[in-house]
């Protein structure tokens, strides 16, 4: 037992010296920990259900009129306890991602140069938060993407939500843009491995422009022209940043 311990708490083996075994077990170790964070804030986050669901209804209930009642409206008896479920997994992946994405960083760092490690900290940092301010601005869009759907449909149409369909929308939609958001990552990516050039980019602009407004009017699920240009507009801005950063980090 104590040469066991000892072998635990030893210094970790040299990437470069580990078998295809130890790499396999380091492997499995860490997707242990990753499942074990995710059962936790599963956990957790049925527990919060009412303030997360409520969280996902405010862009919903802004957009109705004084004294209207917020409610969604479920046409089946197991519905209620499966969508507890799926935003149970949901805000339990979201909350467990700080873990996973630690346990990544820790099993990728060994095979990692030193300069490689300076460039993957900040671009892990910008990753997230770009993935967190494009699931923001879905969140803050969405009540004027209802709007808009609403008006489509006329004057003489109620809406009765359903949970299951209006929480998929507005999940896909903050997924979307959170994953959309991650572009700029990508290019400057891309720059550093010397596979586009600043200039090359730049080159590109003008058919750069129509492809990001083509992709963000199919990607959008709600099919609204706010979220639309919501997505849009950020990556153009993303496009320019990122031929000026490739430009900085060039010299």
């Amino acid at each position: 037992m104590a040469t066991l311990l000892r072998r635990r708490s030893g210094p970790r083996p040299s990437p470069d010296a580990m078998t295809l075994g130890e790499h396999l077990g380091e492997l499995r170790r860490r997707l242990v920990v990753c499942v074990v964070a995710f059962a936790v804030a599963t956990v957790v986050a049925y527990v919060f259900y009412p303030s997360i669901l409520r969280f996902f209804e405010h862009p919903y209930c802004v957009t109705l009129p004084k004294g209207s009642s917020c409610a969604l409206y479920v046409t089946g008896p197991l519905e209620p306890f499966g969508i507890r479920l799926n935003v149970s997994a949901y805000g339990g992946l979201v909350l467990s991602s700080p873990v996973i994405l630690f346990q990544l960083w820790r099993f990728v760092t060994p095979g990692l140069r030193a300069n490689e490690k300076r460039y993957a900290v900040p671009f892990t940092i910008a990753t997230v938060g770009l993935f967190c301010s494009g699931a923001i601005v879905a969140w803050i869009t969405f009540p004027h993407a209802l709007g808009f759907l609403h008006a489509v449909g006329g004057p003489g149409i109620k809406d009765i939500f359903s949970p299951s369909k209006y929480l998929t929308l507005i999940m896909a939609l903050m997924a979307i843009f959170g994953l959309t958001f991650e572009f700029p990552a990508v290019l400057v990516a891309l720059e550093l491995a010397h596979v586009v050039t600043p200039r090359r980019l730049a080159k590109w602009r003008r058919p750069a422009i129509v492809v990001i407004v083509l992709v963000a009017a199919v990607v959008t699920p709600s099919s609204d022209p706010f979220s639309m240009l919501a997505l849009a507009v950020p990556m153009l801005v993303f496009y320019e940043a990122s031929i000026l950063i490739g430009k900085l980090l060039g010299r």
